[in-house]
């Protein structure tokens, strides 16, 4: 009988420590679901917060700014001789910006001059013989067309040299330069981008429901990332036709409008920026 209540205490023995570790077990999942829980509770609300922070103002857009370039070009092809300005630089209306190699057009122009030299001796002879009576109507008459027509190939060879030099047809900025010195430039290849000041607007695209209350000529505030002051300005244009801006709000119509500021303000404006706009209604 003794044996068997000592065998019966072992057995007891045996299992209290299981029943012990599966109540820790137990406890320790509940423990772990809990903290879980905390912690997604905890990124939840952080994600909230965050959301909240990046709402923006209902009266606010995003936007860019956009450059209209304009592209100097000559319509004769030649050799790349002297480009006069570079990348960054600000240039006044008239101010060289290349010229490429006037070597052709400097032989036709000297070889038309003495043609024409001669076209006028022989006019001026034929005009004698004619006072005279002795060179008929028909000599003189054909003699004055070839002096005419030489003039003509002068005009177009003095304007075939001045074409090879062009100069800033705006005041602005040196954007961009296409081809480097000693280059052959194509005809009618741009050599020189020029962004004059008054050719940078800001695009927005604004939701169907408020281009209602925007009007051509309204003021607008431009807010740009790292600049305390906004830039004023005016709205310029609005599209009469609505855009698809991207797949997540295509079930929603969207209006392009862009804005114009004066020179000042633009030239501190740089295409491709991204900015908020803000509009203010008359």
């Amino acid at each position: 009988m003794k044996a068997l209540f000592v065998r019966q205490d072992r057995q007891r023995s045996r299992r209290e420590p299981s029943d012990v570790d599966g109540k820790a077990r137990q406890s320790l999942q509940a423990e772990t679901r809990a903290n879980q829980l905390s912690r997604a509770t905890a990124a939840a609300a952080m994600l909230l917060l965050l959301a909240a922070c990046g709402d923006r103002p209902q009266d606010r857009f995003q936007g860019y700014v956009e450059g209209e370039f304009v592209y100097v070009a000559s319509p004769l092809a030649g050799q790349l001789e002297t480009l006069s300005v570079q990348r960054g630089q600000q240039v006044t209306t008239g101010q060289p910006l290349f010229a490429l190699d006037e070597t052709a057009e400097k032989a036709a122009r000297e070889q038309i001059k003495a043609a024409l030299v001669l076209s006028e001796a022989e006019l001026a002879r034929q005009q004698k013989l004619f006072q005279s009576g002795v060179a008929a109507n028909q000599d003189l008459d054909r003699t004055r067309s070839t002096r005419d027509q030489d003039k003509k190939r002068l005009d177009q060879t003095d304007w075939s040299f001045d074409q090879k030099k062009q100069a800033a047809p705006q005041s602005g900025l040196v954007y961009d330069t296409l081809f480097r010195q000693g280059e052959w430039v194509p005809a009618g290849k741009p050599v020189v981008v020029l962004l004059p000041p008054q050719n940078i607007k800001v695009r927005a695209f604004v939701p169907e429901t408020r281009v209602g209350s925007i009007h051509y000529g309204d003021a607008v505030q431009v807010t740009v990332d790292g600049v305390q002051n906004p830039f004023l300005g005016k709205v310029s244009y609005i599209s009469p036709r609505a855009v698809i801006y991207s797949r997540e709000t295509r079930v929603k119509l969207v209006f392009m409008v862009e804005m114009v500021f004066d020179s000042a303000a633009a030239a501190n404006l740089h295409p491709g920026q991204p900015v908020d706009v803000q509009f203010k209604a008359k």
